[in-house]
């Protein structure tokens, strides 16, 4: 049995994210994205608040869109967010597809680090608390 480390949603842009070209901003798909990865982390009960609670927060280093296709007025999207790797960083790769077609409409990854609250010193393996968390053992 393998072990799930996604989670999908559905989302539907608001008209205010859309620009005069009547396409999704570019901006805005890290909006859909924080909201994909809101869930993952919820998921596993590690949300922010979580997160800050077992003394760590994890800000993102680096982040990376494909734009494949636009995303119009009206088009459903299913988002998906999955755990790639845990070990050293939190790495989360993304999936914006059409709802009705399955069509990928953009890709994305981002690479999270763990940082000590107290000490503001980043830690170079990831906290035992997110391996429990996600039920997990270090590669």
């Amino acid at each position: 049995m393998s072990l799930d480390l996604g989670v999908e949603i559905d989302w539907s842009p608001a008209f205010h994210d859309f620009d005069p070209m009547a396409v999704v901003w570019h901006g805005n798909y890290l909006k859909y994205l924080e909201h994909a990865r809101t869930a993952l982390l919820q998921k596993f009960d590690y949300d922010y608040p979580q997160m800050r609670d077992s003394g760590y927060v994890w800000p993102i280093v680096d982040m990376r869109l494909k734009y494949v296709a636009p995303i119009e007025y009206g088009q459903g999207l299913r988002i998906r967010a999955e755990i790639v790797e845990y070990e050293n960083r939190l790495v989360i790769d993304y999936r914006i597809r059409d709802a009705a077609s399955g069509r990928v409409l953009t890709k994305a990854r981002s690479v999270q680090v763990a940082v000590e609250i107290a000490t503001r010193e980043m830690a170079y393996v990831c906290p035992q608390v997110l391996w429990d968390k996600l039920g997990v053992r270090p590669q």
